[in-house]
């Protein structure tokens, strides 16, 4: 496979998460919400191999999106 390929697949993953939630009511979400978080974990380190990348695809529980997507909504969010 290309990296084009791979990327694709990778994506295609994360949407297929994405709908999963969005059967378990999470209604918003969205495979770049899904790969934000999973990305995030991977912040300031060296690039894992693709199977780490699938697996931590497969096994992010509704509850570990919500946390990131919560800390990055804060971290946008202006301090009055």
């Amino acid at each position: 496979m290309t990296g084009e390929e791979l990327t694709e697949a990778v994506i295609e993953l994360c949407r297929v998460k994405a709908e999963e939630l969005r059967y378990l009511g999470y209604r918003q979400t969205t495979w770049e919400d899904v790969w934000q978080c999973v990305n995030a974990k991977y912040a300031g380190r060296q690039e894992p191999p693709l199977h780490r990348i699938v697996n931590d695809i497969l096994t992010l529980r509704a509850d570990g999106l919500m946390n990131y997507l919560t800390i990055a909504a804060l971290k946008e969010a202006p301090l009055s």
